[in-house]
């Protein structure tokens, strides 16, 4: 299964990019999903229907087990029932809310014991309101869920949601929201691991011994329980982020605001190991009016265009997208959208930086347009930078990490222990050194060409000598 996860600027239309590349994954005779996080009703607007809206009252909460246990952590669907709006093509919309209540209420039953010793009042579902971080939450387990097989049940145990899908199509937040959320199962497994480390399995054993000696009940058996399926689904999240089938594509209208924003996406993406397999230019103007206000109009946007074909994409894919001179409503317009992204684009002086729209369009398999190499195979899994050795020449080992669209301004590097805390921009991950570097430090750091070349010197005390004493 393919899955195509399309994010860019605010405002920039990526829920109706979205929409029209499952429908054109639809058309090439693949069973496509499309999910939508917008709640705006903007998906529903482009595909012409209503029946995403009207669906979210029917998500029901999950069943408890056979033996009367209440319903577990995760046992939860996140999503709308799928509608099929077209041909081959099914949208649903997660739904973070419920998805929120459901998940909370299942955990306060699961550690009712705990709560009662705290002295807790329970919560009822009708005053639960969605926290910070529900969509996101909800988002990763419905990207688990899929990729998992894992199908969702109504209340009479039916299986509702078809698991054979060739293309998930993910209409992802803006730009900023999605960084953080390819960031996320890497920070809360850091997380639990420092609080929750593997050692917590001996304490898991001498429980009712402590309990005896505290004169108190230690935490319930399903607090670590959840913990543990917390991390799994973790695991599987970020397994999902780094297929080699699943790609990512931003959408941005040519312009400078256009420019600033990928550069920024890229480099936040890059970060967490995502390259961009495909920049969409969306609502082009046309070219060649005698009106003098749409002619500058679209002259500014060529000139951003031409920047962004030798700049900006990279290595990525450039599909350019017209303005249909109104907002995108219906299958007709939907249509015409899907039917561009799909064509080849007139031909343009090749440019060596950017494929064109098209080159890597009609493939087949478990790879997405645009992430294949130059021969048509399927690119590897990203990996953030290598460590090349230059020991013999300078006596340095430097460890070059891949940041396309990063500024020099926007850096931020630091060593912690065997990590290197990097910062770009808005965006900061924690990267564990690889092992030939934890016994060296840092003498020096800088940016070339989209990647910065951390220089590392051996320590003379933790580097292993020669025999000869070298």
């Amino acid at each position: 299964m393919r899955t195509v996860l399309v994010t860019g600027a605010g405002g920039a239309g990526r829920t109706t990019v979205a929409a029209a590349t499952a429908l054109a994954e639809a058309r090439r005779g693949r069973r496509v999903l499309l999910l939508t996080t917008d709640r705006l009703g903007s998906a529903e607007a482009a595909l012409g229907v209503t029946a995403l809206r009207a669906a979210a009252a029917s998500v029901p909460a999950p069943r408890r087990d056979p033996d009367d246990r209440p319903p577990a952590p995760g046992s939860s669907r996140p999503w709308t029932p799928p509608a099929e709006v077209a041909p081959g093509l099914w949208a649903a919309r997660i739904d973070p809310g419920e998805h929120f209540r459901t998940e909370l209420l299942a955990l306060q039953e699961r550690c009712t014991a705990v709560l009662g010793l705290l002295g807790a009042r329970p919560l009822d579902r009708d005053e639960l309101t969605e926290l910070p971080g529900a969509p996101q939450l909800a988002l990763l387990h419905a990207l688990t869920c899929l990729h998992r097989g894992a199908a969702g049940r109504d209340g009479s145990g039916r299986t509702e949601l078809r698991t054979d899908w060739d293309v998930v199509v993910v209409d992802m937040p803006p730009v900023p929201e999605a960084v953080v959320l390819f960031a996320l199962p890497e920070q809360f497994r850091r997380y639990l691991r420092r609080l929750l480390p593997a050692e917590r399995q001996a304490a898991r054993a001498l429980r009712p011994v402590l309990a005896q000696l505290a004169g108190v009940p230690m935490p319930a058996e399903a607090l670590y329980e959840v913990a543990d399926r917390l991390a799994d689904e973790l695991t599987a999240a970020q397994a999902v982020f780094e297929d080699p089938a699943t790609s990512v594509r931003l959408v941005i209208e040519p312009g400078p605001a256009g420019a600033d924003a990928l550069r920024t996406a890229r480099a936040g993406l890059a970060l967490h190991g995502r390259p961009v397999d495909a920049v969409i230019a969306n609502r082009l103007l046309p070219t060649g009016s005698t009106d003098p206000w749409l002619a500058g109009a679209s002259g500014r946007q060529q000139a951003a265009l031409k920047a962004l074909y030798e700049e900006q994409a990279c290595g990525a894919a450039v599909r350019e997208v017209p303005h249909l001179g109104r907002e995108p409503r219906g299958a007709d317009d939907l249509g015409a959208l899907a039917d561009r992204l799909a064509a080849r684009s007139a031909e343009r002086p090749a440019v060596p930086s950017a494929r064109r729209e098209g080159d890597t369009g009609g493939t087949s398999g478990g790879v997405a347009p645009g992430n294949e190499d130059a021969d048509g195979t399927p690119a590897a899994a990203p990996v953030l930078g290598a460590v090349e050795d230059h020991l013999a020449d300078h006596g340095v080992l430097v460890w070059s990490v891949p940041l396309p669209g990063a500024r020099r301004d926007e850096l931020d590097l630091v060593r912690r222990g065997d990590e290197l805390v990097l910062g770009v921009g808005p965006f900061r991950r924690i990267l564990p050194l690889p092992s030939a570097l934890r016994r060296c430090s840092v003498t020096g750091a800088g940016l070339d060409d989209g990647a910065l070349r951390i220089r590392f010197t051996p320590d003379p005390a933790l580097w292993p000598r020669m025999p000869d004493g070298r």
